[in-house]
């Protein structure tokens, strides 16, 4: 132990899980500014109190490096908290009660947008159109945005004034769903047919420019701009409540980062964040080595850095626009299209890869997971860079010619647990109708990736899935096969929390510093209400968040008033 400076926190009473192989528990931490210069047991660590110092009593609680959320988008993430939550409304009665309610409570909001929405809202055979919205309501725009993104709905009056109501032609990928009467039906799939209608709403759909095209937002107004502040304030601050002291964002946009960058320069950021470049199929590979490379230079801190490269190959099985090998189980001739094609795929992963940018790819069905695996591949033999660890995004279905390629061409496995169906909830969700089952014994294979050697990092995706790393922790956990023959795939405490701690800080290039609780690394820690190797798997999502700590920070802590919510005064609508 070497003290250099005034120890500013003592944590003792703990079961410190440090996720450091030569000293993997202990009971006590000190930290002194921004880093951990201690650790062991409680006697010698209590010993380095001094005047000032605060002491924090765990309680037998775990501690642990704090949650490192390999995939969230913020910017949606923190506009969820203000809008109408409809996360497991389904029947069209209870459909309407919600907006109903909603709208009599906000009765001066021009328009409505709700996020959430189940496919199966209506019910799990038919499926939501314009005409249902118009029976709740005709007179005001109104919008429901898939818990994915990937799909939306809007009323007629909202197409009307998108001016799709007629439909429009859209690049690969995005299409406004049409009717036999030659209007729209309502369904929008995919970013560039959702954007029309999401521009009419609050905050003018700035919140989606990093997801749909990495853009900037036109004509913001100070009022707009101190808005979208406000709102990834309240975000940030979402995430600490959880025990999370550091994201990557999978989407982005430069007016993302300045917004972030004035968070930090002001009252510091409560996160780390990582943002990405996020590359089109219509983007000029030019862009990668001048503006990617600039961000890069220019947010480049432990705090807030752009030092990677986001793309889709494909959409998401439920709209039916993931790229599958083999055709859809439901549709004869259709596999879905990839987004972008091998050559200009390899193209952009080698020019990465010269310019020392990780790759992130999302990639759904097993044709988008192989043509992204392709690409890897081709930019580690041409640019003799085999150090990356570019990522491939989601893996719902990935064919076994291509679980041992992760950990030949060191590609990183980035999934979502509670992304998975359950057996109980598979016949009324749409995945695993599509998928088909041949095909699902191939799907969200975490444990058969692991056994392969593939390096894994785990994340909610957030607000796609709840943010809570306990819940995706209890998901990956207690996960039943979901049907009869399909193989078990639940994997064990240590390597799930891996995969939110050490494993999601290597893939950063971070690991020398974060991801364990070891002397000499940043002071980022969470500290849990229970000792989560002695709670059944079951319950993990019932244990809380009591302290966390970024960057030697107290973010969040939980008091009475906060218990049972995540920051006082903060909840869904």
């Amino acid at each position: 132990m070497n003290m250099t400076g005034p120890i500013d926190l003592i944590l003792l009473g703990g079961r410190i899980k440090t996720m450091d192989v030569q000293r993997p528990f202990a009971e006590a931490i000190a930290v002194s500014g921004n880093r951990i210069v201690a650790v062991g047991i409680d006697a010698e660590v209590a010993a380095l109190a001094q005047t000032r110092t605060r002491i924090v009593n765990a309680h037998g609680g775990t501690v642990l490096p704090g949650f490192n959320d390999a995939h969230v988008h913020i910017f949606s993430g923190s506009a969820s908290l203000v809008q109408l939550s409809l996360e497991g409304v389904q029947g069209f009665e209870n459909l309407k009660s919600a907006l109903a309610g909603y709208a009599a409570a906000h009765p001066d909001s021009p328009s409505i947008v709700g996020k959430g929405c189940l496919y199966t809202a209506i019910s799990p055979d038919e499926p939501i159109t314009r005409h249902h919205l118009d029976q709740i309501m005709d007179d005001r725009p109104l919008l429901l945005v898939a818990f994915d993104l990937h799909t939306a709905w809007a009323n007629t009056i909202a197409l009307q004034r998108a001016g799709i109501l007629g439909g429009r032609k859209l690049p690969l990928g995005s299409e406004v769903v049409m009717g036999k009467d030659g209007l729209a039906t309502g369904e929008l799939r995919e970013a560039d047919a959702i954007s029309p209608v999401h521009a009419l709403f609050e905050g003018g759909g700035r919140e989606m420019l990093g997801i749909s095209t990495g853009d900037e937002p036109d004509h913001v107004t100070e009022a707009d701009r101190c808005y979208d502040i406000s709102l990834l304030r309240r975000g940030l601050a979402y995430c600490a409540s959880r025990g999370i002291t550091s994201i990557q964002n999978m989407d982005g946009n430069l007016y993302q980062l300045e917004l972030l960058d004035e968070i930090r320069q002001t009252e510091g950021l409560p996160v780390r964040v990582r943002m990405p470049f996020h590359m089109k199929n219509f983007t000029p590979l030019s862009d990668l080595r001048e503006k990617a490379a600039a961000w890069n230079r220019l947010y480049n801190s432990d705090m807030l850095r752009c030092d990677f490269v986001k793309l889709f190959m494909d959409g998401v099985t439920e709209s039916e626009t993931a790229f599958f090998l083999e055709d859809y189980a439901h549709r004869q001739g259709w596999k879905g299209e990839a987004l972008f094609s091998q050559a200009q795929f390899d193209d952009i992963c080698a020019t990465a890869s010269r310019l020392k940018l990780q790759v992130a790819s999302h990639a759904v069905g097993d044709g988008a997971v192989r043509r992204v695996l392709n690409g890897y591949e081709h930019a580690s033999d041409v640019a003799d860079a085999r150090d990356l660890r570019h990522r491939v995004e989601h893996i719902e279905v990935i064919h076994p010619d291509d679980i041992d390629r992760f950990s030949k061409i060191g590609a990183v496995a980035s999934m979502q647990p509670i992304h998975a169906p359950s057996r109980a909830e598979a016949g009324e969700e749409t995945a695993p109708r599509l998928i088909g089952p041949a095909r699902l014994p191939r799907a969200f294979a975490w444990r058969k990736l692991a056994e392969a050697g593939a390096r894994m990092v785990f994340s909610t995706d957030w607000p796609v899935a709840p943010l809570d790393p306990m819940l995706s922790i209890s998901a990956a956990m207690t996960r039943e096969p979901i049907a009869d023959g399909v193989p078990d795939q639940r994997l064990p405490l240590d390597d799930i929390l891996r995969g939110y701690t050490l494993n999601a800080a290597w893939v950063e290039f971070m690991s020398d510093r974060k991801g364990m609780v070891r002397e000499g690394y940043l002071a980022d820690l969470v500290v849990l209400d229970a000792d989560i190797e002695v709670v059944a798997p079951e319950a993990l999502s019932s244990v809380c968040v009591t302290l966390t700590i970024c960057d030697g920070r107290i973010t969040f802590e939980r008091t009475s008033r906060t218990r049972g919510s995540a920051v006082a005064g903060l909840h869904h609508v």
